[in-house]
């Protein structure tokens, strides 16, 4: 035999027994006794209207943005995965060779200190670099003052140059 205990929880009750809760009982009163009847639903069907229905529309139209933003980033990344990157042009200049690039795009000369400024490198590297270009003969530095300009052959001021070579040219 089962037990059934009626334990009210706010004018609903539930019936307790062994096997567990069996239904939802709603109170009421019949022939002046307290009894509880089983709580029925309405058979209309659920229905959304005003602001529920907003909301929901709204829920419907972020998850369709996500996943129109999540499948286009996954195309984006395949499309960067087949295409090879550019690789930058400096990662293979020699340091002279970026002396001399610089020399050369602004005109053939350039003051020594402008050139330590347009590097990340120390003031010593780069002087160090001049004199060996200098050695070498691909660039001649003259000196105006306290600094030095560094020019490119055929880009030295004429008034540095002796009687002589200025004639020849």
């Amino acid at each position: 035999m089962s037990s059934e205990t009626h334990t009210p929880v706010s004018d609903v009750s539930f019936v307790l027994s062994d096997s567990g809760v069996s239904g939802l009982l709603e109170p009421g009163v019949v022939n002046g006794r307290s009894v509880a009847s089983p709580l029925t639903l309405p058979d209309a069907p659920l229905q959304l209207a005003g602001p529920h229905l907003a909301a929901l529309f709204g829920i419907v139209a972020l998850a369709l943005l996500g996943s129109v933003l999540a499948v286009r980033n996954r195309l984006d990344e395949r499309n960067q995965l087949g295409t090879p990157q550019e690789q930058p042009t400096d990662e293979f200049v020699t340091d002279r060779e970026k002396i001399r690039q610089l020399v050369t795009e602004n005109g053939g000369r350039m003051k020594q200190s402008r050139i330590v400024d347009s590097v990340d490198w120390s003031k010593a590297k780069v002087s160090r670099l001049l004199a060996e270009l200098e050695d070498e003969g691909q660039i001649t530095k003259l000196r105006l003052g306290r600094e030095n300009l560094v020019c490119l052959p055929g880009h030295e001021p004429t008034a540095s140059k002796s009687p002589e070579q200025a004639r020849n040219e």
